[in-house]
Parts: structure tokens; sequence; C-alpha cells
């Protein structure tokens, strides 16, 4: 039997090396079955596994690849990659990186096959998770408060004052700081900037400037969509980001208690140069880039991922962990970067299919996890 290797999340398992420690015992009968926490467990896999690993533009995932080795490259390399020891040291990627740099675009295939193995991941054993989608949105906005643009977007608060609900924010608890960056036109709009996580200003000269992620006022995050199917306003089957924004819209008078349900809020910084920029702090490459949950992968992994587009299109291609969000939770999760544009918006506002992954470490880490970790 093949080896499944453990890999708790830190919070959840402080001794890492030293395995995740054993379950408790069977609980009775009439008592209901205890849920697990979540935990990527790796089951090692082959590139012959993968289905369509040999079709993939390996170029461009190198190309993504090597953004963030940029990264990679300034951090010290005997640190560890991520909080989770699965993903090495960072004087191993560094040892990767260094290779990638002189790999011909015609031998990229050849470079991730020689200097990585796939890992099955799974949450307990089980291969199917959620994959859902994000884009770059495009709103219409201004320096200058106006009767038009009076909608703001705030920069970082002082520490005293960035954790403020999403109410108490917009009914004014940081009026008066000076902390507004821009103004649109739009509290919709601005809403869904708040969840793509970046975007684009269009100014009234017509010149665009890019705005980032800065910061989050500490709330979880809450799908306004459960809230909508709750009341019963959109069907289950209908649900998409179009029909949350087309409802929003059509009810003004009760828009904002729906949004405030999501207590949480992000602060934005202007950015310069390429973007937007993902939590890695590298820019995004749409179809390229992937959201992951921080707490199990670490940034700069490639990830091969195996879903479905929302017109039934099989999506298989090596993409890059470089970007978060406050959705995205769990060891098989993860969020398609689309890019800009209406096709972008439309495939990610209907994105949500279930899906596989596997995860490229280079093969001195397969033979440490192998060798260190909880091994059945």
């Amino acid at each position: 039997m093949l080896p499944v290797i453990r890999v708790c999340a830190m919070l959840a398992c402080m001794a890492v090396l030293a395995g995740c420690g054993s379950r408790e015992s069977p609980l009775p009968d009439d008592e209901p079955e205890p849920v697990l926490p979540p935990e990527l467990m790796l089951l090692p896999a082959s590139f012959s596994d993968i289905v369509g690993w040999r079709f993939d533009d390996h170029e461009a995932a190198l190309e993504t690849f090597l953004i963030s080795c940029g990264a990679i490259a300034n951090r010290d390399p005997a640190a560890p990659l991520a909080s989770s020891a699965a993903m090495g040291t960072t004087g191993t990627w560094h040892e990767v990186c260094y290779v990638a740099q002189a790999v011909p675009p015609e031998e990229a295939r050849d470079f991730f096959e020689i200097w990585f193995r796939p890992w099955l991941a799974t949450n307990n054993g089980e291969e199917l998770g959620l994959f859902t989608g994000y884009y770059e949105p495009l709103l219409n906005g201004s320096r200058v408060k106006n009767a038009t643009y009076h909608y703001p977007l705030y920069r970082v608060p002082p520490s005293g004052e960035a954790g403020h609900e999403r109410q108490a924010i917009d009914e004014g608890a940081l009026d008066g700081l000076g902390l507004e960056l821009l103004w649109v036109d739009d509290p919709v709009a601005a809403f869904f900037l708040h969840i793509q996580g970046s975007g684009r200003v269009r100014l009234p000269d017509g010149s665009t400037i890019r705005v980032g992620y800065a910061g989050q006022n500490g709330h979880a995050y809450y799908a306004i969509g459960r809230e909508l199917i709750a009341m019963e306003e959109v069907a289950r089957e209908d649900m998409s980001l179009q029909a949350i924004r087309d409802w929003l819209h059509a009810n003004p008078d009760r828009a904002d208690q729906v949004m405030w349900t999501n207590a949480s809020y992000v602060y934005f910084t202007e950015l310069e140069g390429p973007g937007p920029l993902g939590a890695q702090g590298v820019p995004l490459t749409p179809g390229r880039s992937l959201a992951v949950d921080k707490g199990y992968l670490a940034y700069g992994v490639p990830v091969w991922l195996e879903t479905t587009l929302p017109d039934g299109q099989p999506w298989r291609r090596l993409m890059v962990a470089q970007d978060t969000g406050g959705a995205i939770d769990g060891p098989v999760r993860g969020d398609i970067f689309f890019g800009a544009g209406e096709l972008a918006e439309l495939l990610a506002g209907h994105m949500a299919g279930d899906g596989r992954t596997w995860i490229l470490l280079p093969r001195l880490i397969g033979t440490d996890l192998i060798a260190a970790l909880d091994v059945e």
C-alpha cells in the first residue's frame, strides 16, 4: 500500500514532525460521528496519473513559477517555506528556482518532471474540494468626493480603529480620519471589490489606477449569497456573483442590511507597476495564479488543478499558489484568478466546481516527507 503523508496545520498539530497524534476513541452508537478538523494528507503520485499533463502549456506555468521565485529569493534559506513542514525549507526552493532561471522554454515540462514529484492532496483522505474564481473588477471613481463619487475606499486605519465591522464603517466609524483613498460611484461595486481584493478604478479624466489589498478588519468573511438563499430571494441553483449584484441593485432599500451580514471589510492601497498583486506580493497571472489556504499550502508551490468550468469544459493545468482569500478555507480549496474583462467576470461569477489538486514538491522534500512525517 502506498504511504499516506499526514500534514497537520500548525494550529491543529504543533509537533508536525512527530505526527498528528492519536484519534479519539469511537463514540457510542447513539452519539453522532465527530467531524474531523481539516487536515492535509498527501498521497504520492506520478505525472502519468495526471490527466492532461502532457498537453498543458508548461512554458506558461514556468513563467508564473519564476515570478514567485522572485519573492522566494528574498527569504531566509534556513526558514521553512510555510508553517507546514511538508513544504520544506526555503533553501530547497532557492535551489529549484536557480535551476528554473536557466531552463529553455521548450524544456519547461522536463524541468517540472525532473525536479518535482506530484502528490495528490486530500482533506482527511477526501480528494474532491471546491474551486471558485475571482477577477480584477473595473470601477468608476475619483480622488475627490462629489455628488457622483461619494462611496469611500479606505486606507488601513490606525490599530485602534481598524477592527470596526462593515456596518459601523459604512455608518461613519472612520469619518474624519483622512483615510479615504478614493471615492467610487457604486456601493455594490465597492462591496465586490472587497471580495475580489484588488481592482482598477477609472477616473473622470479617463485614466486608470490600480488598487490592491492592504489590510482587513479582522472579522470573518461571510458569503451573502447564503443570506439571499435563506431569504428565498435567489434560488440556490441560480446563485452567482451576477445574481447577487442584480439583486442588490434592484433592492437598494434592503441592500445595506444584506451586505452588512458580511462584517469583513478590506482596506486598500494604490499600486504601481504590473498587477494585481497577490498575497505573495507578486503580480498575478490570469489562468495560472491560484488563491489557496496559506495554512496548508505555501506561496510559490506549483499546483496541478483538475476541475470543470461553468460551461462544462474541463480545466486541467499547472498553476502556482500566489494568493489567498477570506473564503478560501481548507487544504483542497482554491480560487482561480481569471484576469480582467467581461469574460473573466463571467467565469469568476459562475465558477463553483468540484476538483482535485496535485501539489508539486521538490523531490528532496518528498524524500524527507516519507522519512520524517507520520507514514501509514
